[in-house]
C-alpha cells in the first residue's frame, strides 16, 4: 500500500484537535472553490463578450478571401475558376469588387464602399438575413441594399422616385481633369433595401450587382476585387488555402477570417489573457492559505510523523504526505468550484439571469477549453503550494521535538 497517500487520505478526512487549524482548514478550501468558481466564471464570460463582440465584425467576413497582393484587383480566367470549384472542402464561392465611391441624394452626400456581389453571394454570406426593411437587389438591375446608418444619414429612404439616389465613380486616368462631369462615371440607384447590423457595418456598405459595379469601375467581365469562400464543416482550411495559392499563384493572398480582424483577434485574446492571469493572481494569494494550513498541519502532527520515522519511514515519505494533502485538497476544492461555477454559466445561459440591457443579457460561453484551464490552473499552482509547505519536513524539525 502507498501509506503516503493513505495517510494523507486520512489526515484530509479528519478533523485535528486544534480548532484553530479546523479554522485555516476551511478558510484554504473556501479560497480555493470561490477562486476556481470565479476564475471560471469570468473566462466564461469573456469568452461570451468575445463571440458577441465578433459577431458583428464578422457578419460581412467569409471564411475565406483572395485578393490581390498588388492593385486592388485582379482577372480570373474560366479555366481558374473551374479549378477553384473542384476544389474539395469549398461549399460555395463569390466573386466580389469593392471600391470607396460617392453617392448623392437629395443634396446629401456620403463617401463609403460600394460592394458589388454576384448572385450567390447569399450562400457565402447570408447578409440577407439581417434586411429589417425592403428586400434583396435583383440581379442584373440597378436595384441597391444600403446600410441604415448611410440611410439615415442621407435622410435616405425605399422606392422614392421623387429624389435619384446616386453613384459616382472616378474614371481611371492620367493628367489634369478639364471637365468635372467627364471624370466621373455615374448611375442612378434604386435602394429596395437597408440591412443593420452594427453602427460602423451600417454606414460601411452599399451592396449592389457585380455586373453594375463592373462597369461603373471599368473593370472587364473577369476582373475582380475580391473572391469569398463559404468552407464546408470540417475542411481543412489550410489545405483548401494551399489549393487555392497553387492555382492562383503569388499574385494573389488569402486570409481567413481571423486574418480579417487580425487588429480585433489581438485586442480580445489580449484581454482574455489579461484578466485570465488577474484571476490567477487571486488563486495564488488565496494558496498562501493552504501554505499556512499544511505547514500548521505539520506543527500539529509532528509527534506522529516522529514516531513514522523512527519505524523505518523515510523522510520524503513524510513530505509526500502533505504534498499529497495538499494536491487532493486543491483538486477537490477546484472540482467543487469548477462545478459550481459551471451551474451559475449554465443558468445565465438558460435564464438570462443578469441582463446588459432590458432586451440583452449578458453574454456567457460554457466552453471545455475552460475547464480545463481552470483545472490545470488549480491543480498546478495546488501542487506547487503544497510543495513549498511540504518542504518544511526536516529531519531537523522532527529531532527537535
Amino acid at each position: 500500500m502507498n501509506f503516503p497517500l493513505y495517510i494523507a487520505k486520512r489526515y484530509l478526512r479528519s478533523a485535528s484537535k486544534n480548532n484553530a487549524i479546523n479554522i485555516i482548514n476551511g478558510i484554504a478550501s473556501v479560497g480555493i472553490i470561490v477562486g476556481a468558481m470565479a476564475l471560471f466564471v469570468v473566462l466564461s464570460v469573456f469568452s461570451g463578450l468575445k463571440d458577441f463582440s465578433l459577431s458583428f465584425s464578422n457578419a460581412f467576413d467569409p471564411d475565406l478571401k483572395m485578393s490581390s497582393v498588388l492593385g486592388k484587383s485582379f482577372q480570373v480566367t474560366p479555366e481558374q475558376e473551374a479549378q477553384i470549384k473542384k476544389i474539395n472542402g469549398i461549399a460555395a464561392s463569390s466573386k466580389v469588387i469593392e471600391e470607396r465611391v460617392l453617392f448623392l441624394f437629395d443634396g446629401k452626400e456620403q463617401v463609403t464602399y460600394l460592394k458589388g456581389v454576384d448572385s450567390v453571394f447569399s450562400q457565402v454570406n447570408p447578409v440577407q438575413q439581417s434586411i429589417f426593411q425592403g428586400q434583396w437587389f435583383e440581379p442584373n438591375t440597378n436595384q441597391v441594399v444600403v446600410g441604415y446608418g448611410i440611410s439615415q444619414k442621407l435622410s435616405l429612404g425605399l422606392f422614392d422616385f421623387n429624389h435619384p439616389f446616386e453613384v459616382f465613380v472616378p474614371k481611371a486616368g492620367k493628367g489634369a481633369i478639364e471637365n468635372p462631369e467627364s471624370a466621373f462615371n455615374q448611375c442612378k440607384l434604386a435602394p429596395v433595401g437597408i440591412y443593420a447590423i452594427s453602427e460602423d457595418l451600417d454606414s460601411k456598405y452599399v451592396f449592389a450587382d457585380l455586373g453594375l459595379a463592373q462597369a461603373l469601375l471599368e473593370f472587364k467581365p473577369n476582373q475582380i476585387s475580391a473572391f469569398e469562400f463559404k468552407l464546408k464543416a470540417g475542411a481543412d482550411q489550410s489545405a483548401v488555402m494551399g489549393e487555392l495559392q497553387k492555382i492562383m499563384g503569388q499574385k494573389i493572398t488569402v486570409k481567413t477570417r481571423a486574418q480579417l480582424n487580425d487588429s480585433l483577434y489581438k485586442m480580445l485574446n489580449t484581454e482574455n489573457i489579461a484578466v485570465y492571469l488577474i484571476f490567477t493572481l487571486v488563486i495564488i494569494v488565496a494558496l498562501f492559505n493552504l501554505i499556512g494550513a499544511l505547514i500548521m498541519m505539520i506543527l500539529d502532527k509532528k509527534s506522529n510523523l516522529k514516531t513514522l520515522l523512527n519505524i523505518g519511514a523515510e523522510v520524503a515519505d513524510l513530505r509526500r504526505i502533505f504534498l499529497l494533502q495538499g494536491t487532493l485538497l486543491s483538486v477537490i476544492g477546484g472540482l467543487i468550484g469548477l462545478g459550481l461555477g459551471i451551474v451559475v454559466v449554465l443558468l445565465q445561459q438558460r435564464f438570462q439571469v443578469i441582463m446588459i440591457t432590458p432586451t440583452l443579457a449578458y453574454p456567457v460561453v460554457f466552453s471545455l477549453e475552460n475547464v480545463l484551464i481552470v483545472l490545470a490552473t488549480i491543480v498546478l499552482l495546488g501542487v506547487l503550494a503544497s510543495w513549498i509547505a511540504s518542504s518544511r519536513v526536516t529531519k531537523k524539525l522532527l529531532e527537535t521535538f
